[in-house]
Formats: C-alpha cells, sequence, structure tokens
C-alpha cells in the first residue's frame, strides 16, 4: 500500500515543507485490515482510528510538522497508542493537493462543475492547484462551495458579479492573492486567509472564496482512501473531526 501510495502522488518528486515528512510516518506489524481516513493526525483522530478499529490511517496534516522531541506526556501517549494498537499513519500534503484526480484541488473543481482544470498556482517548483475558465455568478459559486463543503464560505467580493476565470487552492493559500490575480483568475477559492488580505484582494479587482482550511481539505483523503480500498479490497471509513478554522 505504501509503495502503491508513493508512485500514485509521486511522493518523492514534489517538494513541500521541511517538515510535512510525506509518506509513511509511523508503521504497525505489517497487516491492514481497515483504513481511516481523516485530515489532521492527532491524538483525537488517533482514539477516533483505534475506535473504528483501523490498522491505517490516511492523513492530510501529518505528525511532524515542527520539532515533536521529547516524547513526554500528550506525545507520549500519542506514540503509545499508535503502538499498542497497531496503527500506522501514511501522510500526504502536496502531493496530495497536486494529484490531477484524488488531490483536494482537483476533486474540489469536480465537486463545484469546473470543466476542464489547468494546472496553476506553482508551490515548491510546480503547480497545486488549477484554474478553469467557466462563466458563472458569483452567487451560484457560492451555492455550489457551499453545497460541496456543507457550510457557508466566507466572500471577499472584490471583482465582477460574472466570474470566468476560476483558481482553486484548498488550505491556507490565502495570502497568495497576488499570485492568483497574476495567473489571470478573477477569482479564487481557498480555505483561509489574514486579514490584509481583504483590501488587497479589493485592490487587484479579484473574488476570494474562504471555505475553510479543514473543509477544503477532506477531499483528497476520501478520495486516497476510497482508491486504496477499491485495490486492496479493505474497507475505509472518514473520521469527520472538524476545526472550524
Amino acid at each position: 500500500m505504501v509503495q502503491y501510495c508513493d508512485r500514485l502522488l509521486r511522493t518523492d518528486e514534489i517538494g513541500d515543507y521541511g517538515g510535512a515528512a510525506n509518506g509513511l510516518q509511523m508503521e504497525n506489524r505489517g497487516a491492514v485490515s481497515r483504513i481511516a481516513a481523516t485530515v489532521d493526525a492527532s491524538l483525537v483522530t488517533v482514539k477516533l482510528a483505534i475506535d473504528a478499529k483501523a490498522d491505517l490511517l490516511i492523513v492530510h496534516h501529518g505528525l511532524f510538522w515542527s520539532p515533536t522531541h521529547p516524547w513526554t506526556e500528550k506525545k507520549y501517549e500519542l506514540l503509545r497508542l499508535l503502538i499498542e494498537n497497531n496503527l500506522a499513519v501514511y501522510s500526504s500534503h502536496l502531493p496530495l493537493d497536486a494529484h490531477p484526480k484524488l488531490g483536494n484541488n482537483a476533486q474540489l473543481c469536480a465537486a463545484l462543475g469546473l470543466k476542464h482544470p489547468q494546472p496553476f498556482f506553482p508551490s515548491h517548483g510546480r503547480p497545486i492547484g488549477f484554474k478553469a475558465r467557466q462563466k458563472i455568478s458569483r452567487t451560484e459559486l457560492a451555492t455550489r462551495l457551499q453545497r460541496a463543503l456543507g457550510s457557508k464560505p466566507l466572500l471577499i467580493p472584490g471583482g465582477q458579479e460574472i466570474c470566468e476565470i476560476i483558481g482553486v487552492v484548498t488550505g491556507g493559500a490565502g495570502d497568495g492573492v497576488k499570485q492568483a490575480a497574476a495567473e489571470g483568475v478573477d477569482t479564487f477559492i481557498t480555505g483561509e486567509g489574514q486579514h490584509w488580505t481583504y483590501a488587497l484582494a479589493e485592490e487587484l479587482g479579484i473574488n476570494v472564496f474562504h471555505g475553510g482550511h479543514y473543509a477544503t481539505e477532506t477531499f483528497g483523503v476520501k478520495a486516497l482512501a476510497a482508491d486504496l480500498s477499491r485495490k486492496f479490497k479493505v474497507p475505509w471509513t472518514f473520521l469527520d473531526h472538524p476545526t472550524g478554522l
């Protein structure tokens, strides 16, 4: 499974932030009988995975974003639970964002009904998002986004009511408004952004939708777990642990 995921996601080829540590982050005793998928690897989601009887946990945000030693207190509890419950952890950040079929961005484009998306928004050496030429009202796009995410997005109405070139980069890409505008989009969909980007979007004449960092990044882990389930004939489940952020 790990070898399949690494090939599928091109884990060794796609750059990422230093702490991402994409790939198998925690091994188990070798066999997988049930897969769980969730956005964030944390003490809470590990406990949810154990309750679900999973022995492989697929995550987008892994265990090692910053130095994690020493393994004491809650960190020790996390490590102990993983080992005692034979739970492996596989994490994929930008490789999963960028995947043209299973990735967060491709999946969200599909959920929004955006046709023929093209690579967009380089990060760490290659595009991780997608953009599409499609005329749709800002109001209709907001409705579709709310339907896809299950929550109402925040809108910065800096551009025209009719959207024509829509860019999608899930997660925390809100500070990339200028980059998105430079690549020709008039509407930018992401997860979250900083306060100062509101005025910048108005100055650039671009619409920005913030759908929530968590909400926009549930798609990839679900798609990857479902793909693994089909290929390896093991059941999977999604562990929903929303942050509201």
